[in-house]
């Protein structure tokens, strides 16, 4: 009888199926330790099993819906002179755009998104005020680049020395990590009274400023020091300073802001800096005299001009590999990227020359003739505008547009499509006075003197141009 009902179709049916049941369950359970155990690795190593971090996702998704670039020409729209020597521009979230003017000029001037002037801001302060002990009466400084916090509200300023009682050694470009220079100061500035309302000591001569995008930090490279100043901005005090190299500048965040990347512009090196050990290692060579960073949304590449190669390059984040490069006019400076990460946009001091450059592959899509010098560049995203300093003495504004005629190209050859990387160390002679472009703007003068040596203002005419 047993045997009967183990022969019985039905139930051999039932048998099979029960056993095919029991076969997908141990399969299923099997499946799932592998991906818990895959995702216990990847906390365990501080990365995800797939897809991009929240953060980054966060800035990819922002990329996505902004304006589309890659459909658009750069055409001029205006220019701004009248008592500036900029060195850098800044655009904050609302189209506030502040230009640098270093110690040729002691100033900052703040412009609208349709190229106005909203003020012009004294670099002097008492120290005394901000309860800076010993400070002996009201010292000027010098702007160099600046940092907008997310909602617009601050701008951090660095200044490449203070002059007046108190300071006796004053940076210049040409020192080391041995020379004596005195620690100088960021300025924190309110967007709504467009004063000075803070100040905090770093390192000597800071140059590049950077905000972490969880608004926790702000980082700068300081020059002379040779170190890159981690400051709380709760604390609004520096809370360690990182060594790096020779003549540290361009600061490039990851997403997730627990990793900063610094070119030391007096090498050759990108290092990566773990912000919660405060330790640098160097992550590649991507070229001689490396000097602006830019991160993607997703921080999966890192953009790198290299001023003494005359190129741009991608670096591929986590193999620290180059994966793409492009040679472009002589000195390649600043560069920012568009708010919808479709493009680059490089001034290239040596050659008076503004670069379109494609992210995805690093083809140039456009040149366009600036003025001399051009220095520093933004993006004003109220207008999808390109701002670009020329440290001679004038801003030009650039419109992204599909339509109107696109702006002057330089005359000589442009560069096209990518190549490999061309060495050679040059520098700059000394800027001249300038003419016109299509529209010119002449903002009321400051009434101070002409450019002058980085290191000794009121000195011979020329500006410094390595850093």
């Amino acid at each position: 009888m047993k045997l009967v009902v183990l022969r019985d179709p039905v139930y051999v049916r039932r048998r099979r199926v029960a056993l095919g049941l029991a076969l997908l369950l141990l399969l299923g359970l099997g499946l799932g330790v592998v991906q818990a155990v895959g995702a216990i690795r990847s906390l365990t190593s501080g990365r995800q099993a797939s897809g991009p971090a929240p953060a980054a996702a966060a800035g990819v998704t922002a990329q996505a819906a902004a304006y589309d670039v890659s459909r658009t020409r750069l055409v001029a729209r205006d220019t701004v002179t009248g008592g500036i020597t900029p060195k850098s521009l800044a655009a904050g979230p609302g189209g506030l755009v502040l230009a640098q003017n270093m110690m040729y000029r002691h100033t900052i001037t703040a412009y609208g998104p349709d190229g106005a002037l909203r003020a012009t801001i004294p670099d002097t302060i008492d120290l005394a005020r901000f309860g800076v002990t010993g400070s002996q009466g009201p010292v000027k400084g010098a702007p160099v680049e600046a940092a907008w916090t997310a909602d617009g509200a601050k701008a951090y300023v660095s200044n490449y020395s203070m002059y007046g009682p108190g300071f006796e050694h004053n940076g210049y470009d040409d020192c080391t990590t041995a020379t004596t220079v005195d620690r100088s100061y960021l300025y924190r500035l309110d967007a709504a009274t467009l004063k000075v309302d803070q100040v905090i000591q770093v390192g000597a001569v800071p140059k590049v400023v950077a905000i972490t995008p969880d608004q926790r930090t702000v980082l700068t490279t300081n020059w002379c020091s040779g170190t890159l100043s981690v400051v709380d901005l709760a604390q609004a005090k520096e809370v360690a300073a990182v060594k790096i190299g020779e003549h540290p500048r361009g600061i490039a965040v990851s997403p997730d802001s627990r990793t900063a990347y610094v070119a030391e512009m007096g090498g050759e090196t990108v290092y990566a800096v773990d912000l919660a050990t405060r330790t640098a290692k160097p992550l590649v060579s991507p070229g001689k005299g490396p000097r602006a960073l830019v991160m993607s949304a997703d921080g999966r590449h890192l953009y790198v001009t290299d001023n003494d190669s005359d190129t741009l390059v991608r670096i591929d984040v986590a193999t620290g590999v180059v994966d793409r490069r492009v040679d472009l006019p002589d000195q390649p400076r600043s560069m920012v990227m568009s708010k919808d990460g479709r493009a680059l946009y490089v001034t290239s001091y040596g050659a008076d020359t503004l670069t379109k450059v494609r992210t995805s592959d690093l083809t140039v899509v456009q040149s366009v003739a600036t003025r001399q010098r051009p220095i520093g560049v933004t993006y004003e995203p109220t207008r999808n505008a390109v701002w670009v300093a020329n440290y001679s003495g004038s801003i030009q504004i650039l419109d992204e547009r599909v339509t109107g005629s696109p702006a002057p190209e330089p005359s000589g050859p442009r560069p096209t499509g990518s190549g490999t990387a061309t060495s050679g160390s040059r520098r700059s002679s000394d800027p001249t006075a300038e003419g016109t472009s299509p529209a010119t703007r002449t903002a009321p003068s400051t009434g101070t003197t002409t450019p002058t040596d980085a290191g000794t203002p009121g000195g011979s005419a020329t500006t410094s141009s390595s850093g």
